[in-house]
């Protein structure tokens, strides 16, 4: 299940750690975090998973839930090889999910 769909709240600590309040499988909430770095990185310019670190070459990152099913989207600027900035975005309910009330790397 993407996490979104089951978090009452989520939010973006330090640029770089997604923090949510989630349901687990009897239905209570339980915090949990996961660190971005470890799982996004920055391909010149680009988000890509599989990747990491992206926060060390990001400028003005942000977290919000867009669109009307509150789709989590982070954006930054991403300096690529040259150290310019470019507006990237991703969608991280593509590879983060909720099991059992625990961020996870899918």
């Amino acid at each position: 299940m993407s996490f979104h769909e089951s978090a009452s709240h989520i939010e973006l600590v330090d640029g770089h750690i997604l923090k949510a309040l989630l349901r687990n499988e009897d239905g209570d909430e339980q915090e949990s975090t996961i660190n971005l770095n470890d799982h996004i990185g920055n391909d010149n310019g680009h988000f890509h998973w599989d990747g990491g670190d992206f926060h060390s070459s990001a400028d003005d990152v942000t977290f919000d839930r867009e669109g009307d099913d509150g789709v989590p989207v982070l954006r930054a600027l991403l300096r690529d090889v040259d150290g310019e900035g470019h507006p990237a975005d991703i969608n991280l309910s593509e590879r983060i999910g909720n099991d059992n009330g625990h961020l996870v790397f899918n």
